[in-house]
């Protein structure tokens, strides 16, 4: 076993079995909270299948709309992560779920364009701060490889929020209404409602730091606490630990564009999905069906695809290769007429969107610490989520535009193509910082 040279090999040993604990008791609740957010900000895809025509949304209406989520997200991220540094990780992310699993069930009573924009947009701010809360949490836990291999086990909610919910959401349509509101109404009801209930649970069940857990032994707090130390304490000597570090660091605004290209593909595919899969002619609860398939398939890809990059010596060819791969399976879709084919495409547009989400997190966690990945973390995740609403809204536009799928497509894939290539130019900033580079 690999261990840490200012470390004992058997305090090293004994970190590892707390780390291992600290993995099975964080991840099942974390991963449960992840799924529950990726689907309350998906799964107007599903209701736009009934609700656009119901409420006399165009096709750049509910892009726009559907896309401010991501502006409201921008808005409020950094200063979001900054209070939880500050309040803690416990009551910070159980506001957050509280509150967005309060507005996603209000969006069900939206009238029109401009309340259905305004929801959206509120969503957006309520959630601000929770992916990258999620991530500088880890960093309060986890070391090196550990903090890789937890954020890939974590990203595993994307594709799995799309296989349970899109299923669910295709039956919920197929309702027709029940009590004076409509299917659509129900769906965003059923699925806002578990945000609240776990943010409640939160309360009880997070602690903010390793010495904050009552389940870990005080020697077991003590050599934890030991081995982030040493290991932040690499990353502050060469990249500092200081808010100032990261904003003023370059690196953190190129990753931050990386981030803002695999979004655009993230969102604006994942958002457009159902309505994609309904021109093959199949019922709502099909279109549900199929397309949970390309996010079954990711999963199992995504999983592999960071165990490899994480042994690794070097992950960024991992990462640029994974959104290189969407973006010429984006591509080829547009020019395939058979429902099978284009799902085939689909799966691999996915599956290397997930695989490039999966290995691109350990990059800026391998060299921001303290205040730094506080703001920087945000930043990244803030700019990058600007991709949540131009991948949407383009699509939606251009779509109206042209009359089909097929030109913006097009246009999300180059965008890919682009983050793929800037992240090959950059490399990997944290290679020689830290633990990450030796465990």
């Amino acid at each position: 076993m690999p261990g840490h040279p200012a470390m004992h090999p058997e305090h090293y040993a004994a970190s590892e079995r707390t780390l291992a604990k600290a993995y099975r008791r964080i991840l099942p609740f974390i991963f449960a909270c992840y799924v529950v957010s990726y689907l309350d900000r998906t799964n107007v895809g599903f209701a736009a299948l009934t609700m656009n025509r119901e409420l006399g949304l165009t096709a750049q209406e509910f892009g726009l709309g559907a896309g401010l989520f991501f502006i409201g997200y921008f808005l409020f991220e950094i200063p979001s992560n900054l209070i939880m540094q500050k309040v803690g990780a416990r009551v910070w992310i159980a506001r957050i779920m509280i509150t967005w699993g309060l507005i996603s069930m209000a969006t069900a009573f939206v009238t029109g364009p401009k309340s259905f924009a305004a929801a959206r947009f509120l969503l957006g701010l309520a959630e601000a701060g929770f992916t990258p809360g999620i991530y500088l949490y880890f960093t309060h836990w986890f070391p090196g490889r550990w903090r890789a291999k937890i954020t890939a086990a974590f990203l595993v909610g994307i594709p799995v929020a799309n296989m349970i919910g899109s299923p669910i959401s295709g039956a919920l349509l197929q309702l027709g209404g029940l009590h004076g509101l409509l299917s659509w109404q129900w769906l965003l009801l059923a699925e806002g409602l578990p945000a609240i209930l776990l943010g409640i649970v939160c309360l009880f069940v997070l602690a903010d730091r390793p010495e904050k857990a009552r389940w870990l032994s005080e020697e077991d707090k003590q050599l934890l606490a030991q081995r982030l130390a040493l290991e932040q304490q690499g990353i502050a000597r060469k990249h500092g630990a200081r808010l100032r570090d990261a904003m003023t660091n370059w690196r953190v605004f190129v990753l931050a564009f990386v981030n803002f290209c695999g979004i655009v593909g993230s969102i604006g595919v994942g958002l457009w999905m159902p309505q994609i899969i309904k021109q093959f002619g199949v019922s709502h609860a099909v279109v549900g069906w199929l397309a949970a398939i390309p996010y079954a398939l990711g999963a199992v890809l995504m999983l592999v695809w960071a165990r490899v990059a994480n042994r690794a010596s070097n992950r960024v060819p991992y990462v640029a290769g994974a959104l290189l791969l969407a973006a010429a399976s984006l591509a080829v879709s547009t020019v395939l007429d058979v429902p099978t084919l284009k799902l085939m495409a689909l799966c691999l547009t996915v599956s290397g969107i997930l695989a490039f989400q999966a290995t691109y997190w350990a990059i800026p966690s391998g060299f921001l610490t303290g205040r730094a990945a506080a703001g920087g973390l945000a930043l990244i995740v803030s700019v990058g989520n600007l991709g949540g609403f131009v991948g949407p809204s383009m699509i939606g536009g251009i779509k109206e535009f042209s009359g089909s799928f097929t030109a913006p497509l097009l246009a999300v894939a180059c965008v890919m193509l682009v983050g793929a290539l800037t992240i090959a130019w950059l490399g990997d900033p944290g290679a020689d910082a830290g633990e990450a580079s030796r465990t």
